[in-house]
This record gives structure tokens, C-alpha cells and sequence, in this order.
């Protein structure tokens, strides 16, 4: 969970209000058996927020945090609060999955979101930053630098940051500016020295200069001024012959989601740019400002902006804590996680001669698991889709792309083959949210260097994370596949958390070939052998399997439910799993952000248990395991339980089927299940305590680091054999 182009918060826009909860509403289970989806979701955010305030975290970790929680909720307004206005607006409102009117629960949100964020703004103003100031990094204002210091430091903002600021005055002759959504702002009160006339100006933060300013040494401290500090403080190079009477910052969020009727244009990568220019002039949906700004000013910027008192959110300290992203370029790894490094995958590795290995091979001799990042991505999955790009017995490679790094090996790789005459097809998802515009550079990269590009079924997200290689060997096809639970992302692949399955299973290839025909035609109707595929039948089939749980349990046979996934919120998932609880069968959640399920609720769900694991990895893998009766059914995949994913986007579960892979995901659920394991559990109210300590107080154990330890200690029993 480092950084905000690596996030992930599971927020989608908002078209799940549009559910006939009618359709799934079961007469035999309570009402009132749903958490409400936003609450969970700030509620996930909070977990976030105890990791930054927890004293025994590293505190550049504690920071870093910091700067999550404040991307976290920057997201979570532009989607999730921006959906539930339009649809208000609109006149589409429809009652939320707990029954609740979008107007209560942006209230509900409203008072959560405040508490939050003023918990946000106290645990950096008297947790963390004292913290880093013990450890030698300073944050200062201006007050706190000496005459010297305050000379450097004008030079510096006349030489770097003056060229660049652009103060609109608000007159008669000059109307109230633009407000960029996220920009950091000074709202400028001056007096006119000649006329003695109070005037209004904006001054706009440069987004492209460092958010904190270094401070000249004092011995091993690294100290900082914040830039809006510096600007502040040198107005009157700005406003000659003004009086500079009063300045304070403040922040907006827009609404920007996209939306975009794919079946009523000829062109979509034309219709998203377009949308993605007119994303930038969203309606207001936040204003956060400075606890001291006075009245007059404020009342002037809820004016002009149109917003609601309840979007007004006053906050002490600092704004946009975002820019602790930076405190990342600190070299002191003494502040930071003890380093975990990538090993590669036994099945991968080279032999005595310590040359490469060839991937054919070693995924001919039997399906291999890979689990990011504690196995190295770059020498799997980029390993394989490079040398597939290279060997010339390969003759086609198809990919779904849905979030990957500019300067990509993957993109690269695929560009290699085309170029060395392989057909190449790449199901590129230029609707992936906040990465459309990225996308679009690199399909047409693609277009460019001869590789078959389409964009996916209308109406419909692909999602799913699919590789195919056919490879000619002695004079038959065959199907190299890989089917992951990530994206084919190097950069997020180092601190995401995923599973991802190679196989030359020949049910498996055939299912991918028709699959991808399918992706590339029109429309996904079979069903497949090895495979459930959204939207026909991936919520047929896993409703299917717990109700076979169910059954089991009746009939007296061994049962039980082991389910890994970022949000748990379909309702017809949540009400058969409450039925499977019902019938004694017991259930494991495991879920990461967003949870609508109420576990622990007599008569209803005392069966169930639900955790939440936060930490230095963001937890991404989707995990599906039955015990079936003792022949366990398990699948990973793409698919979290959300609308979204079941009814509007292509995703794929593939069923594990080796004795040792079984054993490695079941082993690895224990540990995160084990009350042994620092976690968070869900009560049936929605309440998430963490534990951390034990009774005898000495901390849990750190599934993270226990994970990474395991996986070194398979490399090194090999080693010895």
C-alpha cells in the first residue's frame, strides 16, 4: 500500500444504487442482515488510519499511511459520494442495500467522514510528526526559521517558485476562477493601498514543485517547510502596493467519474477522451479548509463554489497530506519495514548452470503457483511472456491488459513479438478508473507496432487477468496459460499481494481460446470447463457451490467456506452464505476493504467469521475454498463479490487442482483465520476492533512477514536436497 498510483480501494461508481434488491430479498432471513456498503468503506479507511497511528510502526511507514488515508478518501468522495449526488440530482436515487435514502446516507457519510478526518489531522499534528521529529526529521513553519534560513529560502522561492505562480484577482473585471479538483489553494484577502478597497484573489500551489520545501542542514536533521508556507509568506512579492490583510488554504474535490454510453458511439477511445476532458470540470463535491479561516472568506468561496455547509469540512493543521508520499526519497531504512526481497519461484529457478530457465519447460512438468510479491513477478510472469515473445515456436499471444506501468516489460514484450511476426491480440481496458488516459497512450502503442488491440465487450469492464501462449511443438499446438488475481503490472506487482497459476492444462487452454474468441467477438455465452466467468455464470456457480456446502451440512458431511476477496457486498452471495451458516456449516471471510455481511448474529450467522488483514502489502488475491465432502473445490481469480463484478464485468475464476498448491492456500488462510495472527475482526454491528497484542502482551504475529519467512524456508529445504 505505498503510494497513490498503486491503490486500489475497491470503490466503483456508484451504479450498484441501481439494484432491485427486491429480486434477492429472501423472506426466510431477517431484515436488516446488510452492513451499509459507504460506512464499511470509511470503515476500511479508518484501519488504514490505526495503521499510521500505531507508535510500533516504523514511523516513514506511519507517514506513508497518512498519505493512503487522505488518497483513500480523495477517491472515495470523487466516486462514491459524486454518484449518490448525481443520482439525487437526477431524480435516479433509489433506496441504498440497507434500504436507506441516498440523503441519509450522505449524511451518515458526512458525520463519518468529519470524525475522520479530524482524527486524521490530530494523529499527524500530535502523533506522527512529533514522532519523526525524534527521529531527526523536522517539519517547521516559518516562524521556526532563523534570519538566515528566511534568506535562502526567498532565494530559492524567486529563482524556482515565483516564475511559476499565477494570482487571479476576483473583481468586477475578473470573475471567480476555476478550481481544479484536489488543487491545494491560498485564498488571498489585500487591500488596495491607493483606494483603500478590499479585494479577493486565488492563488493556485504549483502541483509540479516538491509539497515540502528542504530547509538548509542543521547537523543529521532533514527539516521541511511546507510550499503553501513559503508562498504564504512572500505575498507582497506578488501584490506590490497591496496590503496583504489576511490568507489561508484551502482544497477541492470534484466529482470526477467518467461515464460513458459505449453503445450510442462509433468510437470509444474518441468518447473517453472527450469524457476525460470533461472530467476535469466535475461539480463540486468537497471543500476543505484551514480551522482559522475567517467567515467573510469562506462564506465567499461557498458562494461561488455552490456547495452545502455539510460539504464544508474545517481542519486543523496542514492540508493534503498526500505530499508525505514524498518522505519516500528519505534514505534512512531504519524508519522504514525491514526489507523484504522477491525470491523467485522453486519451479523457476535455475539450475546448476544458472542459466535462464526455460518456463515451457518447467510449466510442462507440472501447474505452477505463484504468489506476489513474496515470488518474484519479474522472474515469472515476465519471465514467461518474454521468452514467449522471443522463441520462435510460439506462435500467437493474447492478453488482457486493465492496469500496467507506462514503460511496461509486458507491453514491451508483446510489442517484441508482433514486430517478430506472432499474432498478437491485447484486450486493452481503457476503462480502468484514473488510468484511461495512461491506457489510451499505450493501446495505441500497441495499434502502432502491429499488435491486434480491442477493447472489450460493450457494456462490460474486462477485468479478468488472462494470458495465453501457443506454442508448436513437434507438430502439434499447444496452450501455455496463466490466470492471475492481479494485473500484469511490474511496479504494483512489488506491493500488491496476488496469486497467479500457470498451466499447459489442456481444459484450460481450450477454455481460454474460446474465451478470448469470445472477448474479441461479441458477446460471452458458454460456459467452460475449468473456468467460472462473469457476468452468465460466476455467481450461478459459487452460489452453487455453498449451497453444496449447505447440503453437506444437512446431510451430515464434512463442510465448510474459505472465501479471500477485496469487498464482500452482492446480496445473493451474502444471503446463501448466511443460509450455509444457518445449516452449521462454517464460514471464513477474509476480506480486505468493503464488507455488507454481518457476521456472528444468532440464528443468523454465528457461523461466520470475518477478518481484516492491513499492512506494508495491500492484500489483493481473491480466494474461493469448499471442502466439498473432502475433495476440496478451489478457485482463484479477478472477481470480488460486488455488482460490479458479477453482472457488469468479465472475470475469471480458475479451479487449483495440484495436492501441494491446496495446501499452500489452505495453509495460508489458517494463519490469517488464527487468532495468533495480528488482524481485525468484524462484529455484527459493523464494529472492526483490531488485535494486535496478545494477552501476554507481545505483538501477534505479522502474517506478511510469517508469509515471506515460509516462502524463504521452501528455497532453502531445496537447497539443501
Amino acid at each position: 500500500m505505498i503510494g497513490h498510483e498503486v491503490l486500489d480501494t475497491g470503490l466503483d461508481d456508484g451504479e450498484d444504487d441501481d439494484f432491485d434488491f427486491a429480486e434477492v430479498f429472501d423472506s426466510e432471513l431477517p431484515d436488516g442482515r446488510y452492513l451499509d456498503r459507504e460506512l464499511s468503506w470509511l470503515a476500511f479507511n479508518q484501519r488504514v488510519l490505526e495503521l499510521a497511528e500505531d507508535p510500533a510502526m516504523p514511523v516513514l511507514e506511519r507517514a506513508n499511511f497518512l498519505a493512503i488515508f487522505g488518497s483513500n478518501l480523495d477517491e472515495f468522495f470523487m466516486v462514491r459520494v459524486a454518484g449518490l449526488r448525481r443520482r439525487i440530482v437526477t431524480g435516479l436515487a433509489v433506496p441504498t442495500n440497507v434500504g436507506r435514502t441516498p440523503q441519509d446516507v450522505l449524511a451518515d457519510i458526512s458525520a463519518e467522514a468529519h470524525r475522520l478526518q479530524l482524527r486524521h489531522a490530530d494523529a499527524w499534528t500530535s502523533q506522527v510528526k512529533p514522532a519523526l521529529a525524534e527521529a531527526g526529521i523536522d517539519f517547521l513553519s516559518w516562524g521556526d526559521l532563523s534570519d538566515d534560513e528566511k534568506d535562502d529560502l526567498y532565494r530559492y522561492f524567486q529563482a524556482q517558485v515565483f516564475p511559476v505562480l499565477m494570482p487571479l484577482a476576483v473583481d468586477p473585471a475578473h470573475p471567480f476562477p476555476y478550481i481544479s479538483g484536489l488543487s491545494l489553494n491560498l485564498a488571498i484577502r489585500i487591500r488596495n493601498a491607493r483606494t483603500g478597497r478590499q479585494e479577493f484573489a486565488r492563488l493556485k500551489v504549483p502541483p509540479m514543485l516538491p509539497r515540502f520545501v528542504r530547509v538548509g542542514e542543521e547537523g543529521e536533521r532533514i527539516r521541511f517547510l511546507p510550499l503553501e508556507d513559503l508562498i504564504a509568506n512572500n505575498l507582497a512579492d506578488l501584490f506590490p502596493g497591496m496590503e496583504i490583510l489576511d490568507h489561508h488554504t484551502f482544497r477541492l474535490t470534484r466529482n470526477e467519474d467518467v461515464e460513458i454510453e459505449e453503445d450510442e458511439t462509433e468510437n470509444l477511445i474518441q468518447a473517453l477522451e472527450a469524457e476525460l476532458l470533461r472530467r476535469r470540470f466535475g461539480p463540486p463535491i468537497r471543500l476543505e479548509v484551514t480551522d482559522d479561516m475567517d467567515d467573510l472568506t469562506l462564506d465567499l468561496l461557498i458562494d461561488e463554489l455552490d456547495i452545502s455547509e455539510q460539504q464544508v469540512y474545517r481542519l486543523p493543521g496542514a492540508l493534503d497530506l498526500r505530499g508525505l508520499f514524498d518522505l519516500g526519497r528519505i534514505a534512512r531504512p531504519d524508519l522504514r519495514y525491514p526489507p523484504h526481497v522477491p525470491i523467485t519461484a522453486l519451479a523457476f529457478q535455475p539450475g546448476d548452470s544458472n542459466e535462464r530457465p526455460d518456463m515451457f519447460a518447467a510449466i510442462r512438468m507440472a501447474d505452477v503457483l505463484v504468489h506476489h510479491p513474496y515470488e518474484s513477478f519479474t522472474t515469472s510472469v515476465q519471465a514467461f511472456l518474454e521468452q514467449a515473445a522471443k522463441d520462435p515456436h510460439v506462435l500467437a499471444i493474447k492478453q488482457t491488459l486493465y492496469r500496467t506501468s507506462g514503460d511496461s516489460p509486458i507491453v514491451q514484450a508483446l510489442i517484441d513479438a508482433a514486430e517478430a511476426g506472432k499474432q498478437v491480440l491485447a484486450l486493452v481496458e481503457v476503462k480502468a478508473r484514473f488510468d484511461e488516459a495512461a491506457n489510451i497512450v499505450w493501446a495505441r502503442k500497441l495499434e502502432k507496432a502491429g499488435v491486434h488491440v480491442v477493447y472489450g465487450l460493450v457494456g462490460l469492464k474486462t477485468h479478468c487477468k488472462l494470458a495465453l501462449v501457443i506454442r508448436e511443438e513437434e507438430g502439434t499446438l499447444r496452450s501455455y496459460s496463466h490466470i492471475g488475481t492481479g494485473n500484469y503490472n511490474p511496479k504494483t506487482s512489488r506491493i500488491y499481494e496476488d496469486f497467479g497459476l500457470f498451466t499447459t492444462d489442456e481444459q484450460v487452454g481450450r477454455d481460454l481460446i474460446r474465451l478470448f474468441n469470445e472477448l474479441s467477438g461479441y458477446a460471452i455465452e458458454k460456459k467452460f470447463k475449468r473456468l467460472l466467468v462473469a457476468p452468465r455464470h460466476l455467481r450461478k456457480g459459487l452460489l452453487r457451490l455453498i449451497d453444496k456446502e449447505r447440503r453437506n451440512a444437512e446431510a451430515g458431511k464434512a463442510s465448510g467456506i474459505r472465501i479471500k476477496v477485496n469487498s464482500m457486498v452482492d446480496e445473493q452471495i451474502i444471503d446463501a452464505l448466511y443460509r450455509a451458516s444457518q445449516a452449521g456449516v462454517p464460514v471464513e471471510i477474509w476480506v480486505r476493504g468493503i464488507c455488507s455481511l454481518k457476521p456472528g448474529v444468532p440464528g443468523m450467522s454465528e457461523n461466520i467469521t470475518v477478518r481484516s488483514i492491513l499492512g506494508r502489502y495491500l492484500e489483493h488475491s481473491r480466494i474461493f475454498s469448499f471442502a466439498n465432502d473432502g475433495d476440496p473445490q478451489v478457485y482463484i481469480g479477478s472477481a470480488d463479490m460486488m455488482h460490479r463484478n458479477l453482472d457488469r464485468r468479465i472475470e475469471v475464476l480458475v479451479r487449483v487442482v495440484a495436492p501441494g498448491h491446496l495446501k499452500e492456500l489452505d495453509d495460508l488462510f489458517t494463519l490469517a483465520m488464527s487468532d495468533g495472527t495480528s488482524s481485525w475482526h468484524l462484529g455484527p454491528e459493523g464494529e472492526w476492533v483490531r488485535h494486535s497484542v496478545g494477552e501476554n502482551g507481545k505483538r501477534l504475529v505479522d502474517l506478511q512477514d510469517r508469509t515471506m519467512s515460509n516462502v524463504q524456508r521452501r528455497r532453502r529445504a531445496r537447497a539443501v536436497r
